[in-house]
């Protein structure tokens, strides 16, 4: 194909955005050109991204769909390209954008176009990841979208908006730090920032140890794992709720991306030896977090430390090494993706018709919101893993892979499902069932035309890709091959020099 396709979906946002600009704002900060150009602009560019899936070929490992410019000097290069791996993220983020465009028309109250803006150049960034196949251009839109998100938050959050921006900025931007300096780092050993380059090269084994655990400190930051999970609760909650729903659906997804395309595919043999540390600090996320959520009087601070827990899973499978881990922890992240997306919606919904996120502030809207109440269920559902949600399929294949590396992590990741089973039902039952107490509740109405299409249309694929995965690890397959007999070459490789 020689039309630059992954150019097309990665700009055309920032396209969109600039169009966007230009536009008028009418009576009461409302813009209706401007809400019409981003939904025109992330729904091409969803549609776009399905027939960039429908024309990838699954039976290939190799990078598909090459652009490559010399950007500076031929020493970094302007390189896109996308395998099995990193095409379902690109779907992801198309698909979740024109959601987030849609959702945030009638709850963001002030200043509607630049929030717009935000959204559709944090699209570019998000989407720019996911393609670059040079180490500095994946560290430019790496970072670049700590920019829009660090915006989304601070303007347009809650009343800690500030100290929750702030807190997500540096935490975010200090583990990156680290990133910058191992890049340069791989450009000293190798000669060269290709990542396809470096796969051939082959990094040595005494640099391998300090440059993942500098990649690590950025991936597991941005996941995020325990310990250093602390600013993603402050950043739902103080978030409004098309921030919260890309950050929880795509921006998490990042630092798992990061281990599989970068940990593991340019450092096994440190990956290997970590791999300990890793499955320390999962379980320690999977049982500690659930056990804080539960005792969570916010529904968005629930959602988030549930999200903490969830990853803790995708780290796991992933450092199995295995098929079923890896294959697990990518529908791990899919699922939560759209799962995590629909929660903090459905939270969205409440309160934008009442103003609070407490829980004691509901109880017994079944009765008056019982269309409400069905999909929140489904999504209830699918968080606790239930068979025939999307939810199920990634941590049974997570569990199953590991419990061929290490029959003690699975029982012990075992318990989180359990735990996530109580907090999630628990959380439904406090919300949905029991008596209709407050007053104010009587009065509100079940979901309008546009809520209720979006959380429909999240329900469907929950339920869809719960009974049916099979499109989407047919797509990414042959690469999870790849990746695993890569590393198993390389440790065999390693093994025999000894």
């Amino acid at each position: 194909m020689n039309f630059p396709i992954l150019s097309s979906i990665t700009f055309l946002p920032l396209i969109g955005a600039f169009f966007v600009f230009l536009t008028k704002s009418d009576k009461g900060d409302n813009n209706r050109g401007a809400i019409y150009i981003s939904i025109f602009t992330t729904f091409v560019n969803f549609f776009i991204s399905l027939f960039l899936w429908y024309s990838f070929d699954t039976e290939t490992s190799n990078f598909q769909f090459l652009e490559e410019i010399n950007w500076i000097s031929g020493f970094i290069k302007f390189k896109f390209g996308i395998d099995g791996i990193s095409i379902l993220f690109i779907i992801l983020t198309t698909l979740i954008t024109p959601i987030c465009v849609i959702s945030c028309i009638n709850s963001v109250k002030i200043r509607l176009k630049e929030f717009l803006i935000a959204i559709l150049v944090l699209e570019t960034f998000m989407i720019g990841v996911f393609c670059s196949l040079d180490l500095v251009i994946f560290y430019l839109f790496f970072e670049a979208g700590l920019i829009p998100m660090f915006l989304i938050i601070g303007i347009w959050g809650g009343t800690r908006k500030v100290y929750s921006a702030f807190k997500f900025f540096l935490f975010t931007l200090l583990g990156s730090i680290l990133m910058l300096i191992a890049i340069i780092a791989i450009y000293w050993i190798t000669g060269t920032t290709d990542v396809t380059q470096i796969y051939e090269i082959k990094i040595p084994q005494e640099f391998q140890y300090l440059l993942w655990l500098a990649f690590f400190s950025s991936f597991a930051v941005k996941l995020p794992m325990w310990p250093v999970h602390t600013w993603l609760p402050d950043a739902h909650v103080e978030a409004p709720t098309a921030g919260s729903v890309i950050l929880a659906a795509i921006l998490l997804k990042m630092g798992g991306y990061g281990f599989l395309r970068f940990s593991v595919g340019m450092f096994p043999i440190a990956s290997e030896y970590f791999t300990p540390l890793i499955f320390a600090l999962s379980i320690i996320a999977v049982i500690y977090t659930s056990l804080v959520a539960l005792m969570q009087d916010d529904m968005k601070k629930l959602i988030a430390y549930s999200s903490v827990a969830h990853m803790g899973f995708v780290t796991i499978g992933i450092f199995t090494f295995n098929k079923q881990g890896i294959e697990g922890s990518l529908i791990q992240m899919l699922s939560h993706g759209l799962i995590s997306a629909a929660l903090f919606l459905c939270v969205g919904v409440l309160y934008d018709r009442t103003h609070s996120r407490l829980i004691k502030t509901y109880g017994g809207i079944v009765q008056v919101l019982p269309k409400y109440s069905i999909l929140f269920m489904v999504f209830a559902l699918g968080t606790l893993g239930l068979p025939g949600t999307f939810g199920f399929v990634g941590e049974f294949l997570v569990l199953v892979g590991t419990f061929k590396v290490n029959i003690l992590v699975a029982i012990i990741a075992s318990i989180g499902v359990i735990l996530a089973a109580a907090y999630i039902l628990w959380l439904y039952k406090r919300v949905v069932f029991g008596k209709l107490e407050n007053d104010q509740l009587k009065k509100i109405k079940d979901v309008n035309l546009s809520e209720g299409s979006i959380l429909l249309f999240l329900c469907l694929l929950i339920i869809f890709f719960g009974f049916y995965p099979e499109p989407l690890l047919e797509t990414i397959r042959v690469s999870v091959d790849n990746l695993i007999n890569n590393y198993n070459l390389e440790i065999t490789r390693n093994i025999a020099l000894k």
